[in-house]
């Protein structure tokens, strides 16, 4: 089943409800800290690689969010909606849409992108993941 919502998601049982996880949260949080703070600078080289860093912390963060709600999700896609349906927040269900396109080509297809892209691809990570730690306070 192709999930287009956050109800198809949990029907699909590619999001089930879970008990409420704190210290799985906890722990996928500080992982995805560690992660970020290992990345040193972004160059034409790296920056495919600094890229996948910066999506998987922020997969990490979003993973830790859903289990202190009790929810358990096993794709990007639901992912996706449970920020969009779930969080309420348009606004970065739309920014990690693109990146998720972004991580795919990379990961699936091995579409490397230029520096430039790849730069702003940081970029918005980095500002999706300051608006989920406000989100906290």
């Amino acid at each position: 089943m192709k999930e287009s919502n956050w109800d198809d998601c949990l029907e699909s049982s590619s999001a089930r409800k879970v008990s409420i996880d704190p210290k799985r949260a906890k722990s996928l949080a500080e992982t995805a800290k560690e992660r970020i703070n290992l990345i040193q600078e972004v160059n034409e080289k790296n920056c495919n690689f600094v890229f996948e860093d910066y999506y998987t912390s922020l997969l990490e963060i979003l993973q830790s969010k859903a289990f202190l709600k009790g929810y358990n999700i096993s794709n990007h896609v639901c992912i996706g909606f449970y920020l969009r349906d779930v969080l309420k927040r348009d606004d970065l269900f739309l920014l990690f849409q693109d990146l998720r396109y972004k991580r795919n080509s990379l990961t699936y297809y091995g579409s490397k992108m230029d520096f430039e892209v790849a730069k702003q691809a940081i970029e918005k990570c980095k500002k999706m993941l300051k608006e989920l730690e406000k989100d906290n306070k």
